[in-house]
């Protein structure tokens, strides 16, 4: 658990960023950061995507992941970008042993106790649970921690400020992801201080668990 949290600066929270604008990017991060939340997974689903991780990678006590890793290609190019760990929706035997190579933590996306097997094979016991809502959220994760007691989880997919704190209330979960502090139209607007407001409110909520 230490090392996937060393790998946030030691976040429960991880902000899953959608961003067209990379030149947002920056004062994103510093609104994250003024917030409680020193870390951020922009995923590679628009262009702008590996500029935006370019904008903000080598921050001081910042993270930045890239999201949304699904191919050999976008391992290798979020790496060259800066991304300091990368975060995947599924399990893919390809991507993770390239990630393996890069020496890149990853977090790939499992949602059975046979895909969580074939990550423990692969020799991976930090794991992103998704779609966490979808494949029975806490229910799932407390069912779980019986046959995998050395996993530990980023739930995300379904997680919200309304069930973050049940989440994190799990031994087995050591972070959520999700986007209710970064939503769409502030990002679109640039609002930095909505951001910063709801990271501050998600990361009171975290620290008091």
């Amino acid at each position: 658990m230490s090392a996937a949290h060393d790998v946030l600066h030691g976040s429960r929270i991880v902000p899953v960023v959608v961003l067209d604008d990379a030149s947002f990017a920056p004062d994103l991060a510093d609104a994250l950061q003024a917030g409680g939340i020193p870390t951020a997974e922009i995923t590679l689903r628009t262009p702008a995507a590996l500029d935006a991780i370019r904008a903000v990678a080598g921050r001081s006590g910042f993270a930045v992941g890239a999201g949304t890793v699904t191919t050999v290609a976008q391992v290798e190019a979020a790496v060259d970008a800066g991304a300091t760990y990368l975060v995947s929706p599924g399990f893919d035997d390809a991507v993770v042993e390239r990630a393996a190579e890069l020496g890149i933590p990853f977090l790939p996306g499992v949602a059975t106790a046979t895909e969580i097997q074939r990550a423990i094979a692969a020799g991976l016991d930090r794991l992103k649970l998704f779609p966490a809502g979808a494949v029975g959220g806490p229910t799932a994760l407390k069912a779980f921690a019986g046959p995998f007691p050395d996993v530990r989880f980023l739930p995300s997919g379904g997680v919200s400020s309304a069930n973050a704190g049940e989440y994190l209330g799990l031994g087995n979960v050591f972070a959520v992801s999700g986007s209710w502090m970064v939503p769409a139209a502030a990002l679109t607007a640039r609002d930095a201080e909505t951001v910063r407001a709801l990271s501050a409110e998600a990361s009171a909520a975290a620290s008091a668990i």
